[in-house]
């Protein structure tokens, strides 16, 4: 979309925005649990964020595991900016940056209503739903 510039977080006030962003999606439209949506790994994260004219439309979050492998997670659009493109640029952006840091293999938890999102842009499922956070989910996996 344009105008919209992906971006990794720089400052504390960005990555207070994409907490703020991650809590109105998860826990106000999802009502998922507070204490559920910020853990120990905000710590060590890459995020990065989606900019419109300085404001934070959307936002996701890099990790990586014990095996070397780089798990994509909390990615979250503003609701007026879903269905723009915004949630496939973070998705690259990301990618793009697990490269960077020498993985070849990207991991998500896709909940079970936007795995078709994430199967276009070439993830597989792998293995069986599951919940989280009371929600279903699947793993899902692509080679960079």
């Amino acid at each position: 979309m344009d105008g919209v510039v992906v971006k990794l977080v720089e400052t504390e006030a960005e990555l207070e925005a994409a907490i703020g962003l991650r809590f109105r999606v998860f826990v106000s439209e999802q009502a998922i649990p507070a204490e559920e949506e910020l853990d120990e790994a905000d710590a060590t994260a890459t995020h990065v964020i989606a900019l419109y004219q300085g404001q934070v439309v959307g936002t996701g979050r890099l990790l990586d595991d014990e095996q070397g492998d780089a798990h994509i997670g909390r990615m979250a659009v503003e609701q007026a900016w879903r269905r723009k493109g915004i949630g496939a640029q973070i998705l690259a952006y990301l990618e793009e940056e697990a490269r960077a840091q020498g993985r070849s293999l990207c991991i998500l938890h896709a909940q079970e209503y936007v795995k078709s999102f994430y199967a276009a842009h070439g993830y597989q499922e792998h293995g069986a739903t599951f919940l989280e956070v009371d929600i279903p989910h699947i793993e899902m996996r692509k080679d960079l």
